[in-house]
């Protein structure tokens, strides 16, 4: 997509009626959300469910860490200019 300042007057008009029609169906779509989560039958939902979680938990147990830790380890190895980065931390 083209820079602003680099648009015709007709694509700028296409643009903001492109914006229009996502913001008129934004709201749509928020309503249509909200009903769905009114008349949920959360109860129906869970025994639907209930088969694959168990066989979730049975064959995917949980692990000893969340890998936050590792996370924030390539983070801090992405970041740039920090040099305070150990060897063990590269490996």
């Amino acid at each position: 997509m083209k820079a602003v300042d680099q648009m015709t007057a007709e694509e700028k008009n296409q643009v903001r009626a492109w914006f229009r029609r996502w913001d008129k169906a934004a709201s749509v779509m928020e309503n249509l959300r909200v009903e769905s989560v009114r008349f949920a039958d959360t109860a129906r939902a869970i025994a639907a469910f209930d088969g694959a979680f168990e066989t979730a938990i049975r064959d995917l147990p949980a692990k000893p860490y969340s890998g936050l830790v590792e996370q924030q380890r390539l983070f801090k190895l992405a970041r740039p200019g920090l040099n305070t980065v150990s060897q063990e931390d590269r490996e």
